[in-house]
């Protein structure tokens, strides 16, 4: 089999509010660097390393972060960053790589991966987008589903049917259904069931399949693929004035609402054994650094701990320094050097509120 007309779509425009203060407008969460020595972009592009040459790695983002991702990894060429005027939500993401995709190649079968996931098992992950993509060619839009290892109520779950086969040595299903984040209760019934899987967000399809599904589910969106593809073949290069024009036009939806859960044809690689993570908040690093006897997390920190578990010391500031905690469990201490963050780890979704906070007061600075 070969993959000459597989192309990989990295969606890099998210500004990671979840992980502020060290996220910034002026330095977004997929260019930072949080564990090892490469941020969160380049690792997402070496990883497909051996089955995506950079002529075949795409990257939509916004025109402000373009400069910075192209610094990191310059061997992806300029004509492949796909730039959005506003975000608009990942079905306008999906939308404008397919509208590029139908000037290029017509023909070509897309994987849909973020830049801010982590995954310890390469070479696995190399072996399912292989697997994916021979699902794709029955005309599936496939997702692939990650095999849960605690009743987690921080994810969509995917309700895995019937066995459709094996593909390049994976087992693939067919979706029986969605299901949004469930409590408690219900992700401990899922877990033990053994029929579902997490929805990862990464997806695999033929371009001429998803087209059909956007055309069927959502016709604005659709109309604007549509303008947008034609400009790009009039033009030669991409249409910025009209990606503009049909992004005024966009309401902001998600793939997963907007398309997948209404999709007629749907399989699930439940992927195993990927040491895969969602770094999309400070509670998600504990799963990612390494942790000492007491689970607790030290980035570039000296750090006593007495009576101290379960906890995140980030050191992300300019300057050596020394953090001691004391009978404290569970915390989250993120220092950048002009913002210390201190929070419970089950909080730590409600950072994106301080974002919120901070915009409404008009303190930009530290955004």
């Amino acid at each position: 089999m070969t993959f000459d007309s597989y192309y990989a779509v990295i969606m890099a425009g998210g500004g990671g509010t979840r992980l502020w203060p060290l996220s910034r407008q002026a330095r977004p969460k997929q260019m930072l660097t949080l564990f090892g020595d490469r941020s969160l972009f380049q690792v997402a592009v070496d990883r497909l390393e051996g089955l995506f040459s950079p002529e075949r790695i795409c990257v939509v983002t916004v025109a402000e972060q373009v400069e910075g991702l192209r610094a990191q990894v310059p061997e992806i060429p300029l004509e492949n960053y796909f730039v959005e005027p506003m975000p608009r939500g990942t079905a306008s993401v999906v939308g404008l790589a397919v509208a590029a995709l139908q000037h290029r190649s017509p023909d070509a079968t897309m994987v849909i991966l973020t830049a801010d996931h982590f995954i310890a098992n390469v070479d696995g992950f190399r072996q399912t987008l292989r697997a994916a993509y021979a699902v794709a060619q029955r005309g599936h839009l496939v997702t692939l589903g990650i095999a849960p290892t605690f009743p987690a109520t921080g994810y969509g779950y995917i309700h895995i049917g019937d066995a459709l086969g094996t593909f390049d040595g994976m087992e693939a299903y067919r979706v029986e259904g969605f299901k949004e984040k469930p409590d408690e209760t219900l992700a401990r019934e899922f877990l033990e069931s053994g029929r579902y899987a997490w929805n990862s967000g990464m997806f695999v399809w033929r371009v001429n399949a998803i087209l059909a599904e956007i055309e069927r589910q959502m016709p604005v969106l659709y109309r604007g693929v549509e303008r947008i593809a034609a400009a790009w073949e009039a033009e030669g290069h991409q249409p910025k004035e009209t990606i503009r024009e049909v992004w005024q036009g966009l309401k902001p939806q998600t793939v997963d609402y907007g398309i997948m859960e209404g999709a007629r044809q749907v399989a699930v690689l439940p992927a195993h054994d990927l040491g895969w993570s969602d770094v999309g908040s400070w509670d998600a690093l504990f799963s990612v650094l390494p942790l000492d006897t007491a689970g607790n997390a030290v980035y570039r920190s000296k750090h006593i701990a007495l009576e101290s578990s379960s906890s995140l010391v980030f050191n992300a500031g300019d300057r050596e320094r020394l953090f001691v905690t004391i009978g404290v469990q569970n915390l989250v201490v993120v220092d950048t050097g002009d913002v210390l963050l201190v929070c419970h780890k089950s909080k730590a979704q409600q950072v994106r509120d301080i974002v919120r906070l901070l915009k409404e007061s008009g303190d930009t600075r530290h955004l």
